[in-house]
């Protein structure tokens, strides 16, 4: 596409601040109803309690929508903010945004940490925070250009429909000479029709002369971005420099920086080669543990998974620096060039690949049975272009894979498609469908929680076997691990805020393969810890690979080696740099606390955020069908008889699946009594009144809230 026409239809100038210690400390409102352009001061003590990110994201959702706010509502807002933090360039995984907005899965607030260059940019152009409301009546471009210093509105017609062309189309419109200076976030044609939209989130890579992507996948931001009918938010900023930031102590800031980035560059290499094969190295990691999704987390392991694994990847990426973010040491965001995809608008066409990462080689890959790494790869391309969530599509079709094989389903409901596992071309077709909004797709789009009540009400299928192997918590699907064997990482699912992803707990290991937590305090502990330091990447605008996917030599000499101190600290160093905060590694715990408590208020505000919302499909607690135990039967028995002492000479496989489940659900209501005692929550999961007044959250409509769910102590 040669030429596009935009027409503008608002625009204003503003004077951009300087940066100060990380922050710009204004915030940007777009309403698109009414086409306004608001910036406004951020508070200090706003400042002091949410710290930016996902903190800065909640309070500005809290204050514009109400406890019966539907996802399509046009109050629902849309929030992208990076933090103090981020924009730092040279500093592993300093360049992320946090997006939030009201799920169309979930119904309550939803997060998603995603690369790219938009929020730096958007933070050096003069704003912490963005906030978009209402709903346009054409579909609207949001230009925010740090260089020329103004803010612009476009009706947009006659565009491309997917992310890839749109987002190379505008990156080159808006900056024809320096492409590098522009980054957009865009969704595709499936958001519109599915509840688990994507964002795709740009940045220019000089080596290869084309747009990238990263993804806010989670929750299904990208179908309300589509719903307000926003084509493009665009951002365009210059030069950036270590010095961008302002930061209070630059010396300080050099140093750090410094170390974590020859950590990385010189233990990457022999650890786990993230430079070269990005996250593909879980792959046979997770195998051999048996927690690789087959089958709709049927299974933990296949003799296939080879052919999915790091090694053949590691051939497929195109050789070169794949840093999402300006100087990350890490490096781990990897792509297949020249890649011919074999369905759909691009078939026969050479195209770009951006991926794929490890969830969605599970998720899209062992899980749904295909163990071919080109249909992968293929189906990773075509998620990105039409704005779908991988790691939802890969769990929604693994259940309708299971339903179709035990005939809770039959072809005449999904349009003549055979769709047993490992049907390639089949899955292809559903992901095209769910772009078109047409057939059984467009059913499998709005997700596990809601496939479960069309399929039991329209075709009549058992309700309880299907809770049983739905792998969704809250409504949001599952990410691509098996927790069956680990009572900490159901805990880390089930518990956390916005459904089961494991960006808040991720205990598999410490848990399963190296017994750290023994104890159900010792789990409740670490439900504690993990969640608030993993929260607090999301507060600053960090990754939090460089923290723990590559360690200190001597890490396993020190006294806690899972939580790897030496990086806490270099945190700590790094955030006190910054924002002239001094600052020691148990105030990090601190920051995230309070808006880790606030985010479980807020769910509550909006009908959720209790006991009976922290559940299970009981596929993520045990196994569900006679199958699944005696694929495992030695491991389960003996855990009957040594660990629960329980006679089982005269029982047959579905008497033990039966006991070992009676078993298994009482283990994981009891770890949420220990995991909410050592939150400072009540029974019901709720925040204390001493927790909140602790944290400094009494706000009026917090206190309100509270006393309308019964706490009042």
């Amino acid at each position: 596409m040669d030429q596009i026409h935009l027409k503008e239809i608002k625009a204003i100038s503003y004077k951009k601040t300087t940066i100060n210690k990380g922050y710009a400390d204004r915030s940007l409102r777009i309403n698109l109803d009414a086409k306004d352009i608001i910036i406004t001061p951020i508070e200090e003590k706003v400042k002091n309690k949410f710290i930016g990110g996902k903190g800065y994201d909640l309070w500005l959702m809290w204050n514009a929508v109400l406890g019966d706010t539907k996802w399509n509502d046009p109050e629902n807002t849309i929030c992208i903010s990076s933090g103090p933090l981020g924009g730092t360039p040279g500093y592993p995984g300093g360049g992320k945004s946090i997006v939030t907005s009201i799920s169309p899965l979930t119904g309550a607030p939803i997060d998603s940490n995603v690369g790219g260059y938009f929020g730096p940019y958007k933070k050096f152009s003069g704003f912490d925070a963005l906030q978009i409301d209402g709903k346009a009546e054409e579909e609207t471009i949001i230009v925010i250009d740090g260089i020329e210093n103004t803010i612009k509105l476009f009706e947009a017609k006659n565009l491309p429909t997917d992310a890839y062309e749109l987002s190379d189309v505008l990156t080159r419109y808006f900056d024809k000479e320096k492409p590098v200076n522009v980054s957009v976030v865009t969704t595709g044609p499936g958001a519109k029709h599915t509840f688990f939209g994507c964002l795709n989130f740009s940045w220019w890579d000089a080596g290869r002369k084309r747009v990238r992507y990263k993804q806010a996948g989670r929750g299904g931001i990208g179908t309300v971005f589509a719903d307000k009918k926003i084509k493009a938010i665009v951002a365009r900023c210059g030069a950036i420099s270590m010095k961008t930031n302002n930061p209070a102590d630059f010396e300080s800031l050099k140093a750090v920086t410094k170390t974590h980035a020859k950590e990385i560059h010189n233990l990457d290499p022999k650890q786990n080669r993230m430079a070269l094969v990005g996250t593909t190295h879980l792959v046979p990691i997770m195998n051999d543990h048996d927690c690789l999704p087959v089958h709709n987390f049927k299974f933990g392991s296949h003799p296939q998974s080879h052919a999915i694994g790091e090694e053949i990847f590691e051939h497929l990426f195109d050789k070169g620096f794949d840093g999402c973010w300006k100087g990350c040491a890490v490096a781990c965001s990897h792509g297949v060039k020249d890649f011919s995809p074999m369905t759909g608008p691009y078939k026969g066409k050479k195209v770009f690949v951006d991926g794929p990462e490890y969830e969605t080689i599970a998720g899209c890959g062992a899980n749904l049975g295909i163990f071919d790494a080109h249909t992968i790869v293929e189906i990773n391309f075509y998620c990105d272009a039409y704005g779908l969530d991988t790691i939802s599509v890969g769990t929604s079709i693994g259940f309708v894979m299971e339903c179709f094989e035990n005939n809770l389903i039959t072809a005449d409901h999904t349009g003549g498609m055979e769709l047993s596992f490992g049907s390639r071309l089949n899955s292809l077709e559903i992901i095209h469908q769910m772009a078109r909004g047409e057939g059984f797709g467009r059913i499998v789009g709005k997700g596990v929680r809601q496939m479960k009540k069309i399929f039991a009400t329209d075709f009549g299928a058992n309700t309880d076997f299907m809770q049983d192997i739905g792998m969704e918590s809250k409504g949001l699907e599952f990410s691509e691990y098996i927790t069956k064997e680990s009572l900490a990482q159901q805990g880390g699912y089930g518990l956390a805020l916005k459904g089961p992803q494991h960006d808040e707990a991720w205990l598999i290991f410490l848990d399963m393969v190296h017994n750290f937590m023994p104890t159900f305090e010792n789990k409740a502990e670490a439900l504690h810890w993990f969640p608030m330091f993993r929260t607090w990447f999301g507060l600053c605008g960090l990754c939090k690979l460089p923290w723990n996917d590559i360690i200190p030599e001597d890490n396993k000499t020190t006294s806690e080696p899972a939580k790897v101190i030496k990086h806490v600290g270099w945190y700590a160093d790094f955030f006190s740099a910054v924002t002239g905060r001094k600052t020691k590694p148990d105030d990090l715990i601190l920051m995230s606390e309070a808006v880790y408590n606030f985010q479980r208020i807020f769910n509550l505000k909006m009908g959720f955020g209790t006991r009976e919302h922290d559940t299970l499909p009981y596929r993520a607690i045990g196994p569900v069908t006679v199958e699944e135990y005696e694929s495992r039967q030695e491991r389960y028995d003996q855990q009957l008889t040594d660990k629960y002492g329980i006679t089982i000479n005269n029982m047959d496989s579905k008497e033990k699946t039966a006991v070992l489940r009676q078993k298994r659900e009482e283990q994981y209501e009891l770890l949420k009594d220990a995991v909410y005692e050592r939150r400072g929550w009540n029974k019901n999961g709720i925040p204390t009144l001493e927790t909140v007044k602790n944290l400094g959250i009494d706000f009026p409509e917090v206190m309100e809230i509270l006393k309308k769910n019964g706490v009042t102590k």
